[in-house]
């Protein structure tokens, strides 16, 4: 009965999150216009013009695609659901959300300092709100120690989500002073890659010489 009385509602939450975030990618598409009159010819040089657009719902296409993968992955391994995490999810899925607003603000602001710093500050609140359902299931062994060890992903999803956040932070700071250069970063998630690389590079070795750590090791450092 114990384990009925998580598994429902952890069924439950994770398609209703599913749904929003389709709903949110699907609020970016309506963005997307042609600053063009309807009684005047289009030309091929139209489709262009709405340039700062296209970008802006690309950057936020591919996070929330990323997010949600993420999200997706985490709840492979966390298998109970309390109200807490269910909050928690709740701020995740709050922000998803906003995150077309900020996309639109970012679409006809792409220059201006106050519109990435709001768009970075949507992005790394999301970023936080993912690793504190993974450090909150971990804390309340919501996560399937097996499958972890397993499949040696364990701190290989720590270790990405804590990159998440530091490429969201890195990108907010330097939105204040450069904004083309914070969006650069944030597009092409520069920090992160560079960051996954060495720690990549890092895992390989450990697992050539078997010094991986495990879950136990992981939990008692939180």
């Amino acid at each position: 009965m114990q384990a009925d009385k998580f598994t429902l509602p952890l069924e439950r939450v994770l398609f209703f999150s599913d749904a929003i975030v389709a709903i949110a990618i699907t609020l970016l598409a309506l963005e997307l216009r042609l600053p063009v009159p309807d009684d005047q010819t289009l030309h091929y040089a139209d489709l262009l013009k709405p340039w700062h657009l296209y970008l802006a719902f690309l950057l936020s296409f591919i996070n929330i695609s990323s997010f949600w993968n993420l999200h997706h992955r985490l709840f492979i391994y966390i298998s109970k659901m309390d109200d807490r995490l269910k909050l928690i999810n709740t701020c995740w899925l709050f922000f998803i959300v906003t995150l077309p607003f900020a996309s639109s603000v970012l679409s006809d602001h792409l220059s201006d300092s106050a519109a990435v710093t709001l768009y970075t500050l949507n992005v790394s609140l999301i970023a936080l709100c993912q690793r504190l359902l993974w450090w909150y299931a971990l804390r309340q062994d919501y996560v399937e120690a097996s499958l972890i060890e397993e499949d040696q992903n364990q701190q290989r999803i720590t270790i990405f989500l804590n990159l998440d956040i530091l490429n969201g932070l890195v990108a907010l700071v330097i939105s204040f002073f450069a904004p083309v250069t914070a969006f650069i970063l944030l597009f092409f998630k520069i920090p992160l890659m560079l960051a996954a690389f060495f720690y990549l590079a890092s895992v390989r070795r450990k697992m050539a010489t078997g010094q991986l750590p495990g879950l136990e090791r992981e939990k008692s450092a939180q």
